[in-house]
């Protein structure tokens, strides 16, 4: 019978063709040629059908081949794939789909989204493409990269989760209405990796458009969790964001945190971050500590460090990804082939699976095609060359395309989803582990010049930092509208003393006629008053001044290579 993806034979979508196995020329390892071409028609398959059954709902549902909208109404999964489109090589479909984009999403809609997902898919999905619009053979406007059609949605994108910052923690709830803001029944707990997981997409926003106020609230929420943390140096699960007490205490990398650690290493690398840096490693000393058992994680209580679920989750294979990123490579490749073994044992990575008993959890038993274990192998293969990597990815190929997204990996159910981050992530993360020549890969040898209102600025030069949802940033890119942001600061805090010592001076002025003080304005959509603005400023942490483009050192004695991997300097 013919492999199937993601939908069965007899309804409608189409049909994969059958494959059979294809080693390289010596026999021995997976032919990176062979399965690059199979990845991409695996994209393609899964694509055209959302968008002949699907679009413009969010994702498609393979089995009755139509649509429904799960995290918003933005046709989301459209958004998703459309730097995986660039990465594939399609630059006319992508240029296809920037213009479809323009036309038909709309943010001003009363609808409850998650403040999470919507950053990481929606305004990270934005951003990407925005930055790549140059590459992509698109028609930019003058001052791109600091402005954009692209980067103007994602803006709106992002004030619209703005209101869910306010509150006493400045945590975010996790939840939204777009249309007027929080509900007053909404519930005060957010899972931690719902709180930590801003600062990539935010601090690029605040970057390009000038406007600080998304990082500020990104860095707020950061440390609130940090100060949270128990005295162990662990933190919990999920935190009440009125009160700031947690609310489940079961400490661990996976599901409700990972992306919180993820994105203190990714904010360190795109900002040169020495703070954000060191948090991380003072985690990972308490991670080490407390939930490492042979080169597994467990979860553990956070204030005592007691076992308190012996399982691994299929979402903590990002974690051997993240170990490449600070260079700890031994470590990264056995805890790698520990999930590994995982994978052969299934032929996927169910969602629980019991270490002492080397089974799965009951009802956690699924696939659902995630993409974190292939993150990991494209991360360690591209630090260590290690052919093993290559091995997982021909094993995740033959398995997708054999049993489908399954809902039970112990009878091979299909489930009738199929999730946005299939065609961002999964099939993203395939192709660039056996692509070695793409663009993503630079290693800084070409680049793109490029003039904007603010000076030069270098581009595509390599080192791209990937959110969460494999969206690429270009780090670069962050210092192309610094002057604006530089300047406009600058510009108010002029206007401010100026005022200032004008009101301080009328006071000796008598039969003045006053219509009240003046204030400048609040930078748009920010969430501090004019008297508070300074106060805020108080409270941004000193960054490091960073030249435009500092070829080859990098600061806190680091050094930035492919894939934004850092290798800390032993010394």
């Amino acid at each position: 019978m013919p492999f199937r993806l993601l939908i069965p034979l007899g309804l409608l979508c189409a049909l994969l063709p059958q494959h059979h196995g294809a080693p390289g020329p010596d026999g021995s390892a997976p032919d990176p040629a062979h399965y690059r071409e199979r990845v991409k028609a695996m994209f393609y398959h899964a694509y055209d059908s959302y968008l002949e059954n699907a679009f413009p709902f969010d994702e498609l549902r393979p089995l009755t081949c139509d649509g429904h909208d799960t995290w918003g109404s933005f046709s989301l999964t459209l958004i998703d794939a459309l730097d995986t489109l660039l990465i594939l090589g399609n630059v006319s479909e992508f240029q296809r789909v920037v213009e479809v984009l323009q036309d038909s999403v709309d943010f001003d809609i009363d609808v409850n989204a998650s403040v999470f997902e919507t950053n990481i898919r929606v305004v990270g999905g934005l951003l990407s493409a925005h930055l790549l619009s140059k590459k992509a053979g698109v028609e930019v406007e003058a001052g791109w990269p600091c402005s954009g059609p692209l980067l103007r949605m994602a803006e709106e994108a992002a004030r619209k989760l703005l209101p869910a910052f306010q509150t006493p923690t400045g945590m975010p709830y996790g939840t939204v209405n777009l249309l007027h803001g929080v509900n007053p029944g909404e519930t005060p707990v957010t899972c931690t990796a719902g709180i930590g997981t801003f600062i990539v997409e935010f601090a690029t926003l605040s970057s390009l458009t000038g406007d600080p106020v998304f990082e500020d609230v990104a860095r707020v929420a950061l440390m609130r969790l940090w100060e949270s943390r128990s005295d162990i140096g662990l933190v919990g699960n999920h935190i009440d964001v009125l009160t700031g007490k947690w609310v489940a205490q079961d400490a661990g990398i996976g599901a409700g945190v990972d992306s919180y650690f993820e994105y203190l290493v990714k904010g360190a690398i795109l900002l040169q971050d020495k703070k954000l840096m060191a948090m991380f490693l003072e985690y990972n000393k308490a991670i080490r500590n407390y939930t490492r058992f042979d080169d597994w994680y467990l979860w553990v209580q956070m204030y005592k460090g007691t076992v308190s679920m012996p399982v691994f989750q299929s979402l903590e294979a990002y974690w051997p990804g993240l170990q490449s990123l600070i260079g700890d490579i031994d470590n990264a490749m056995r805890t790698f082939l520990n999930y590994y073994t995982v994978w052969k044992q299934f032929g996927g990575l169910p969602e629980f699976y019991n270490i002492p008993q080397g089974y799965t959890v009951e009802k956690r038993e699924g696939y659902p095609l995630r993409p974190e274990l292939i993150e990991s192998a494209m991360y360690l293969y591209r630090a260590t060359g290690d052919p093993t990597l290559l091995e997982l990815g021909r094993d995740a190929v033959e398995s997708i395309e054999k049993i489908s997204k399954i809902k039970d990996l112990r009878d091979h159910k299909l489930d009738n989803r199929m999730e946005s981050f299939f065609l961002a992530e999964t099939v993203k993360y395939l192709y660039l582990l056996f692509d070695p020549t793409n663009f993503i890969h630079n290693n800084g040898s070409t680049f793109d010049a490029v003039i904007t209102p603010y000076g030069e600025c270098i581009l595509g030069a390599g080192g791209y930092i990937f959110n969460t949802e494999a969206h690429p940033i270009d780090p670069a890119a962050l210092h192309c509208c610094q002057r604006l942001k530089e300047e406009q600061w600058e510009v108010e805090d002029l206007m401010r003393e100026f005022y200032s010592l004008k009101r301080s001076r009328s006071k000796f002025q008598k039969n003045t006629v006053s219509s009240g003080p003046w204030e400048p304005p609040a930078r748009p959509g920010t969430l501090f008053s004019p008297e508070n603005h300074d106060q805020a400023r108080e409270r941004k942490p000193a960054k490091q001044k960073v030249p435009l483009l500092s070829c080859p050192s990098q600061p806190f004695t680091s050094k930035l290579a492919l894939l934004g991997q850092v290798f800390l300097d032993s010394s």
